[in-house]
Parts: structure tokens; C-alpha cells; sequence
């Protein structure tokens, strides 16, 4: 048989804080029209004092593996995607690591903006397959909140704060990851950056983006990396129960859709409700659909993200 990375569980974590667009337009040039109209977002929560990546994931992790009935010491790798780490070093993934109790285990974070989780998930799934760990905690953990600009309402009513993580199992069957495809093209760098970093400003920077390039490249890459995966997993679109996508903006989940010939009541949206939480959205919307019952075991699912970079990619597996 198959050795395959099965899903076992699945936790979220959101800040307390719930900011709406009409609260956001008190100090924000804007107005919920404008946003709802470019974005379909309608809120976002934002981490207050005390709240950060690592609590973050911290509280995603145990209501992961709560829902997957496994101890935090059966852990032996965590893998946290993240661009807005708690500290430049130790990784985020060793805070959460000694949070919950874990000696020793294999812990490090991934960079890869929005498409993080898809990342640390491809990383997570080779390393189980390959038999370097039995259960893996894959998390996605973003405080984008703490490097927006507030004067520029391009962006900053695009964002959100949160997490979410899965827990991974190898196992023999049918059930799993079947699945995954990543790309990066760096010659994108001045579409969608932060304005910082150690070792050019000394300071952590601001995010800057060029929206409508973005969305440009955004519909042509995911839907070309989904019906790669599709391939890859001996899929077509007409096998698919349903697609998680990253939560950028309503449009682009709406034209990649379309490229793909997918009805929209396969997609999974959360975007009105969270925004853009990085690299954390994806497993946050899985998790969302999975506790109100649309996501079931045996679903057909596949995942996708693009972000800055420019990072895609996407995975398709058997719930």
C-alpha cells in the first residue's frame, strides 16, 4: 500500500478583536462600499497587545490536534509558514514547540508569503512519506496587521490577522495528500514586497504592493498550478468536491474559478469575514469548512495560494 500524509485534524485561532469596514473607515480613508465592491472583504480581526504569530499558532495547534485525538508529545516535526515571525531568530515553530510540552521534535518555519502553508504542507508530506517523522504539525500563523501601512488604503483594508494548522499522519490508504505543485518567480519582487529587512533597512518595513499586477498574475498562475496539481493527482475538475483557495479578494477567487469551469459553490470563501491573512488563510477557510460541515471525510479537496515573490502553488488531496 500507499504511504500517504492523511489529514488527522484541523484547528483554527482568531484574534479577539473583530474590526469591521465601517470601523476601519473612522481612521482609514475609505468607506465599507469601496472595500466590499474591490474585495468583497466586510471585516478582519486584529491582534491586540499580547497577541501574536506564536500565540496564534500556538492556540491553532491544540485545537488541531484536539480535533485529531493525538498528544502534543506524539508530535515529531512542526512546520509553521509564516512572513511575521515573532523574533528574526529562534523560529517561530520552536516557541510553539516548547509551548506545548514537546522535547524534541523536528521545528522550523517556512517564508513563502500567501503561499507558505502550501509550502510547509509539501515540505511536511515529503518528510512523512519519506519516513523522517510519523505526525506533523503543519501551521499557517500571520500577524500582517503589525507591517501594514495604515495611511495607504490600498492595503491596508486588505489584511487580517490569524491561524490555522493541520495535523498530519502518515498512513497507508487512499485517503491523503495525493498530490502537491510549488513555483516561485523572483523577477515579481517590486509587485508585492515589504519596504525591509535586517540586512538592508535594520528595520522589519511596510508592505507595498501593485494591485492590479498582482491580480494579473494571481488568475493566470492559480489556474494554471490547479490544473497542474489535477494531473499530478489523476484528477479532473469534474473530481473535485471543493477548492480552498487563498482569501486575497473575492474577484480573483471568482475568475480562477471561472478559468477552471468550476461553479462557485464549490469554493470555499471566508474572505468577507477574515480578509488576507497570508500565509494562514488557507488553512484557516479548510478548517472553516470543515467545522460547518461542507468539507466531509472522503472529499475530494485541493488547496491554492499565490503570494509575494512571486510564490504559487497547490495541493490536492483526499479528505
Amino acid at each position: 500500500m500507499t504511504i500517504r500524509s492523511v489529514v488527522a485534524g484541523v484547528g483554527s485561532a482568531l484574534p479577539k478583536r473583530r474590526v469591521t469596514n465601517d470601523e476601519l473607515a473612522a481612521t482609514v480613508d475609505t468607506t465599507d462600499q469601496w472595500i466590499v465592491e474591490r474585495t468583497g472583504i466586510r471585516s478582519r480581526y486584529i491582534a491586540s497587545d499580547g497577541e501574536t504569530t506564536g500565540s496564534l499558532a500556538l492556540e491553532a495547534a491544540r485545537n488541531a490536534l484536539d480535533s485529531a485525538g493525538v498528544g502534543a508529545r506524539d508530535i515529531d516535526l512542526i512546520v509553521l509558514a509564516t512572513a511575521t515571525p515573532d523574533q528574526t531568530f529562534p523560529s517561530t515553530a520552536t516557541k510553539v514547540q516548547a509551548a506545548l510540552g514537546i522535547d524534541d521534535c523536528i521545528a522550523f518555519d517556512v517564508h513563502a508569503v500567501c503561499t507558505g502553508f502550501l509550502y510547509a504542507l509539501t515540505v511536511a508530506d515529503t518528510m512523512l512519506r519519506a519516513g523522517n517523522a510519523r505526525n506533523a504539525l503543519v501551521i499557517g500563523a500571520e500577524t500582517f496587521s503589525r507591517i501594514l501601512d495604515w495611511q495607504d488604503r490600498a492595503t491596508c483594508v486588505l489584511f487580517g490577522d490569524g491561524a490555522g494548522a493541520l495535523v498530519l499522519r502518515a498512513e497507508e490508504g487512499d485517503r491523503g495528500i495525493l498530490a502537491t505543485k510549488l513555483h516561485a518567480d523572483g523577477r515579481h519582487n517590486d509587485l508585492l514586497f515589504v519596504d525591509g529587512g535586517p540586512s538592508t533597512t535594520g528595520t522589519v518595513g511596510k508592505l507595498r504592493m501593485k494591485g492590479r499586477e498582482v491580480f494579473r498574475h494571481a488568475v493566470i498562475n492559480l489556474a494554471a498550478v490547479m490544473n497542474e496539481v489535477l494531473e499530478g493527482a489523476g484528477l479532473t475538475a469534474a473530481d473535485v468536491d471543493w477548492v480552498v483557495p487563498h482569501q486575497a479578494n473575492a474577484r480573483i477567487l471568482d475568475a480562477t474559478a471561472k478559468r477552471l469551469g468550476l461553479p462557485p459553490e464549490k469554493v470555499v470563501v471566508t474572505v468577507d469575514r477574515h480578509a488576507n491573512t497570508s500565509a494562514a488563510s488557507v488553512p484557516l477557510a479548510f478548517d472553516t469548512a470543515i467545522r460547518d460541515g461542507r468539507i466531509k471525510r472522503g472529499d475530494v479537496v485541493v488547496l491554492e495560494a499565490m503570494g509575494g515573490g512571486f510564490t504559487w502553488g497547490a495541493a490536492a488531496l483526499r479528505y
